[in-house]
């Protein structure tokens, strides 16, 4: 029967799966890249280069934010925190920025790909990036095909949503 207690009330992880990766950051990241560059109206003398700083600088900031949130969640709650948790809390959320290098490489290589604009190749490299790592996850932790399919057609909404944002503003 699986145990479907929050991590922090389940005790050590079971033997053989403490490696286990957790795909929400690498999912999260996604549409958060997807989203800056739905919502960047990039309209600058060099708009690629821009845009891949924005994709970097805004995956950065937010694992600063999340890493951060964590650990003011655990000294919230009493547990002492040292510089070995923050490095490792930073491990975890590190998917959050990896997310932002492939759309940002996207939007590097389009030129040679002879894509008319570099932000649809990218929202499309995130979009699909994002139900990629979703559908992953689900079936690394075991979910059944049907369920893994759920997931994959619930990002590939959620990416569409943003999709229809960067039509409905017009970039």
């Amino acid at each position: 029967m699986p145990d479907n207690r929050p991590p922090t009330a389940r005790g050590p992880a079971p033997e053989g799966t403490a490696d286990r990766t957790d795909y929400a950051g690498a999912v999260y990241g996604s549409m958060l890249a997807a989203s800056v560059i739905a919502a960047s109206g990039v309209h600058e003398t060099r708009p690629r280069l821009s845009l891949i700083v924005l994709l970097v600088v805004t995956g950065l900031v937010f694992w600063v934010a999340h890493v951060y949130a964590h650990l003011a969640g655990e000294r919230e709650v009493g547990r002492r925190v040292g510089w070995h948790r923050v490095r490792e809390v930073g491990r975890e959320e590190w998917p959050l920025v990896e997310a932002s290098a492939l759309p940002a490489l996207a939007v590097l290589v389009s030129p040679w790909l002879g894509t008319g604009d570099s932000a649809w190749l990218a929202v499309g490299v995130a979009v699909a990036q994002q139900v990629g790592w979703a559908t992953l996850g689900a079936r690394r932790a075991g979910a059944s095909a049907g369920q893994v399919a759920v997931e994959g057609v619930v990002n590939l909404l959620l990416g569409l949503c943003i999709v229809a944002a960067k039509v409905a503003v017009g970039h």
